[in-house]
């Protein structure tokens, strides 16, 4: 069962690395969307409080642009860590999703400290067996324990929001209650093995510390300690891989969706880059056969916004 799991875990740690790489590459060459440009807008920094932008100064297109990162990170802190607009816009969903995926942070940050004390063991094993090592070991696991539990709370609270609320039900397909359950499975399958075979995580820091070192290590376990792991494990790494092949890589799409189009407002000037993008993207050609449009697959917007339509 472990070399099932040792594999399991390697396969989709491989299928999880290659999925968000496409998904970046899809999106990144994507033509130019159509523009929110809705204010505020985070980079503007100090204009931001009160929705304004650069356009505010006079001849704005002659003078230097002043982009603020930092105030842009700020923004993306709030909204990744705190889901900051689902608290201001939905607050009755907030409190469902802000567990489900605060307690992924936790679980994250979990496994980091794991790969670091894998890391340790092979470079520096004197260090793992020392206060260091405890130290890891401890915030192992309490930040194992507490976002496995708050992954839990989050995944059935947003499930009982999808199947009670009318108006959340009617957009609620199969799948997305098959992707909650899928955590409520693998991370309940997690806890249990927790709380009967390995309270202290010992099995599941040697055994991540065996994926970093590639040691293929069975522990000499045996009954449940020889069973609970290794499904947990082969779980789990079934939903790293699973989880970039659907909607839920909104993880990655989010940074698109936020600077290519909610944010981006950069100025369309003669000659620039800008021009060139919408440029490109009104010389696609149309398929649509709606009436207005008459789209032949070869007629261009262009040519749709130019020419005379008969009445």
């Amino acid at each position: 069962m472990f070399v099932i799991a040792y594999g399991a875990a390697y396969f989709g740690l491989a299928i999880f690395v290659v999925a968000v790489i496409a998904r970046v590459l899809m999106w990144s060459r994507l033509p130019m969307h159509v523009r929110w440009e809705l204010y505020p807008v985070a980079h503007e920094g100090e204009r931001a409080r009160h929705g304004g932008s650069y356009m505010e100064e006079s001849e704005w297109w002659t003078k230097p642009r002043h982009v603020s990162k930092v105030a842009e990170a700020k923004a993306m802190f709030s909204e990744i860590v705190f889901l900051a607009a689902v608290k201001e816009h939905n607050p009755k969903l907030w409190t469902r999703t802000f567990p489900f995926h605060f307690g992924l942070y936790l679980v994250i940050t979990c496994t980091a400290l794991m790969v670091v004390g894998g890391a340790l063991t092979a470079l520096a094993p004197d260090t793992v067996s020392g206060p260091l090592g405890e130290i890891l070991g401890n915030a192992v696991m309490i930040f194992g324990y507490a976002g496995a539990v708050t992954v839990i709370i989050g995944a059935l609270g947003l499930l009982q929001r999808r199947l009670s609320d009318p108006g959340l039900r009617d957009y609620t397909a199969p799948a997305d209650l098959f992707n909650l359950a899928f955590f409520v499975v693998a991370f309940g399958c997690a806890i249990v093995t927790a709380a009967l075979v390995d309270p202290d995580f010992a099995i599941t820091r040697g055994f991540v510390a065996n994926l970093v070192t590639g040691r293929l290590d069975t522990f000499g376990a045996a009954g449940l300690e020889a069973m609970l792991p290794p499904l947990t494990f082969v779980m789990l790494s079934l939903l790293l891989a699973y989880i970039p092949l659907t909607h839920m890589s909104h993880f990655v799409g989010k940074y698109f969706a936020y600077h290519a189009i909610r944010w981006n407002d950069t100025p369309n000037l003669r000659g620039g880059p800008e021009e060139k993008k919408i440029q490109a993207v009104l010389s696609q050609p149309i398929t649509w056969a709606a009436p207005h449009i008459k789209g032949d697959g070869k007629k261009t917007w262009v040519d749709a916004a130019t020419e005379e339509q008969k009445k």
